[in-house]
This record gives structure tokens, C-alpha cells and sequence, in this order.
């Protein structure tokens, strides 16, 4: 099987500063991936990248076989790859129901359909929990609720590669056991890159986890590979004997 997403020598420099340091990242359908590491590790603007959100340094991205390193975001979007932020991004004075809609009449062929609309917003609200909340301005939800808002939005564009950046931020334990299963139900149809900074549920959910530290791959492997890693239990977890 061939990997969806791969980074071939993949930099990113703000002034003297290596963010991203010649990453080579490999991403296979239908895996639930794991970024972690250290605050300022590199793992968000690795993710800009991969989205178009920022342009490399130097490095090539390739996406289903496809070169897509120059191609702004809203291209790769249509290419199948959705993007969450790690700070919220959701219209505040729109309703929850028309934040969804604005995703969803991008993936229909005739997007003026109310039926078809309605019928693909209430779909996303309802497997992230907020369908009672439908009606709601967005930036009355908690921030929580407006965590799973963006994934709401994210799944609505029908994504081949969901990005999500620290999307249990702010949810209560209650709701982080739902996004678990939801994630895992995502997982079936698409591929899922997360950056999580919460330990279990980051061993919980992923296949395989990147260590990024200063930049670079620390180390990669299975959850039980990686918890027992001295080097990232040095550079990240705090647990070096």
C-alpha cells in the first residue's frame, strides 16, 4: 500500500529560526497518527505545511502520489485534506448549523440545495454531539463545544486527511470520551494526523506516534514503542529513570 501523505526533506525557517528541519514523514490510509512533543517543538507549523497554510523552506509534500508542495490550501482542500486550528476559527456570530453549511456547499455539485445542505450539516453536527446546539451562535458555545464545532466543519468537507491541532483543548473528560470513539469512527473513512498534547488519549487513539523535538523527528513507533523511548521520555514525557 501506498502512504496518502509523505514529506521529503521538509524546512520551514522564520528568520534564523528551523522550525520544521528536513522532515521525512510517511502517512498510510486509514491511520489515526499521533504529533507530540515539547512546546515549540516544530508540530504546528509541520501541520501548516501539510495543509498550505505556510509554504516550506526547502523540502517537497506529496499527497496520493501527487506533488502538492506549491498548491495554497484552498486547492488542497479540494484535494481531500480538511485542517482544524489549534485556536478556534469558527464564525462567532454565525449559528453552529450555517458555520457547517459554508463546508458542505463546497462538496456538493449543486450547493444551493437546501435539502442537500440541511442533510449534510445536521449529519456533522450529529456525530459530534452538537444537533441540539444547531441553532446556537457559535461564539456562545463553550470553548469546548467550539472545539468540536471546527471538527464538525472539518468533517463536513468530506476529508480523505482530517488535521487536528490540540482538538481536546478544552473539552471535559466526559466529551473526550466521545471524541475517542468518534475519531475512531472518522478513522474508518478517512485518515486522521493529531496533534494531541493529552498523554491517554493520544495511547488510546493512535496506530503510530512522531516525536518531534527542535524541530525534527525524535523517534516513531507504536504507543507502547514510544512510552518506553528514553529519549522521549527525556525530551518530552518526564519519566527518564
Amino acid at each position: 500500500m501506498m502512504p496518502l501523505l509523505t514529506t521529503k526533506g521538509l524546512s520551514r525557517n522564520f528568520g534564523g529560526l528551523r522550525a520544521v528541519d528536513g522532515v521525512d514523514f510517511a502517512l498510510m490510509p486509514g491511520e489515526i497518527r499521533a504529533v507530540i512533543g515539547p512546546n515549540g517543538a516544530g508540530k504546528t507549523t509541520f501541520v501548516s505545511l501539510v495543509s498550505g497554510r505556510i509554504q516550506p523552506s526547502s523540502g517537497m509534500i506529496v499527497f496520493d502520489g501527487a506533488d502538492i508542495t506549491s498548491q495554497p490550501a484552498y486547492i488542497r482542500v479540494r484535494q481531500g485534506i480538511a485542517y482544524t486550528f489549534q485556536i478556534t476559527s469558527v464564525f462567532a456570530n454565525l449559528s453552529a448549523y450555517d458555520n457547517v453549511a459554508l463546508p458542505v456547499q463546497r462538496t456538493l455539485s449543486d450547493g444551493r440545495s437546501k435539502g442537500a445542505v440541511r442533510a449534510g450539516v445536521m449529519a456533522a453536527l450529529e456525530r459530534t454531539g452538537l444537533a441540539d446546539r444547531a441553532h446556537m451562535p457559535a461564539g456562545q458555545l463553550s470553548y469546548g463545544h467550539q472545539r468540536l464545532l471546527e471538527v464538525a466543519m472539518g468533517l463536513a468537507l468530506k476529508p480523505r486527511l482530517l488535521i487536528l491541532d490540540e482538538p481536546t483543548q478544552g473539552l471535559a473528560d466526559s466529551e473526550i470520551d466521545n471524541f475517542i470513539t468518534l475519531v475512531r469512527e472518522i478513522a474508518k473513512n478517512a485518515t486522521v494526523l493529531l496533534i494531541e498534547h493529552n498523554m491517554p488519549v493520544v495511547m488510546q487513539l493512535a496506530d503510530r506516534i512522531t516525536v518531534f523535538n527542535a524541530g525534527k523527528i525524535l523517534a516513531e513507533g507504536t504507543p507502547e514503542a514510544i512510552r518506553e523511548n528514553a529519549a522521549v521520555q527525556e525530551a518530552y514525557l518526564g519519566t527518564a529513570p
